[in-house]
C-alpha cells in the first residue's frame, strides 16, 4: 500500500512541472519583443495639373446654321466658320462628322446626292456676295480638307487647331450635283456637323 507521504510528494512534483511549462511559454513569448531603430526621408514635393481638351466653332459673317429652300441640281450653299483650339493641351486628331436626321435619297446616294467640301484658308476668308448668298475668297493658301458625300465622318489632317490657340479658317459648301435626276425632287434634309478633338498620346514627364 502506497504511503500518504509518497502521494503528497508526487502531487508536489506535478505542480512544479506545470509551473515549469508556464514559465517556459512565457520565456518563448518574450523572444518576440525587441527594439528597432527607423528613419524616414523628408517628403519630396511633386505638383501636377491636368490639361484641358477643348475646341469651339465661332461664326464668321453669314448666319450659321443656314437654311435654304428650292435647291435644284447645280446649286450650292457656302458658309464660313473658325475652328479654335481653346484648350491647353495639344490634340492628336481633329475629325468632322456630318449626320442626317432623316434618311432619303439626298443623303443616301453617295454620287448624285448632296456633296460636302471643307476648305481651310491660312488667313481669314474675305466674304462677298450677299447675306443670303455669300461668297468667300482667300488671300492666302487654301487646303481642301474633305470633299465627298455629305454624310461622312473623317479626320481633318494637318489642321492648325491640333495645337493650343490654333485656329482654322474654314468654309464648308453643300451642293447638289447636276447629275441628280427627278427622283431628288420634293426632298429635304437636315445635316448636323460636329467637330471632335481627341487628346494627343500621353508622354513620360
Amino acid at each position: 500500500m502506497t504511503s500518504s507521504r509518497n502521494v503528497v510528494a508526487r502531487r508536489r512534483t506535478q505542480v512544479l512541472g506545470s509551473l515549469g511549462v508556464v514559465a517556459a511559454a512565457a520565456a518563448v513569448a518574450g523572444l518576440g519583443t525587441f527594439g528597432t531603430f527607423t528613419d524616414s526621408t523628408t517628403p519630396i514635393s511633386t505638383n501636377l495639373s491636368t490639361g484641358t481638351v477643348s475646341i469651339d466653332v465661332s461664326q464668321r459673317g453669314a448666319t450659321v446654321p443656314a437654311t435654304t429652300a428650292n435647291f435644284v441640281p447645280g446649286d450650292s450653299m457656302t458658309r464660313a466658320v473658325d475652328l479654335v483650339n481653346d484648350g491647353t493641351s495639344p490634340l492628336g486628331r481633329v475629325s468632322l462628322a456630318s449626320r442626317a436626321t432623316t434618311a432619303n435619297v439626298l443623303t443616301s446616294d453617295a454620287v448624285d446626292g448632296l456633296q460636302l467640301s471643307v476648305r481651310d484658308c491660312s488667313v481669314p476668308w474675305t466674304q462677298g456676295g450677299t447675306a443670303a448668298a455669300p461668297t468667300y475668297s482667300c488671300s492666302g493658301s487654301v487646303t481642301t480638307l474633305y470633299s465627298g458625300r455629305a454624310v461622312m465622318d473623317a479626320p481633318l489632317a494637318g489642321v492648325a487647331s491640333l495645337q493650343p490657340d490654333g485656329v482654322d479658317h474654314l468654309v464648308f459648301s453643300l451642293s447638289l450635283p447636276n447629275s441628280a435626276g427627278n427622283g431628288f425632287q420634293d426632298k429635304s434634309a437636315t445635316l448636323g456637323l460636329t467637330f471632335t478633338g481627341v487628346q494627343a498620346d500621353g508622354t513620360a514627364r
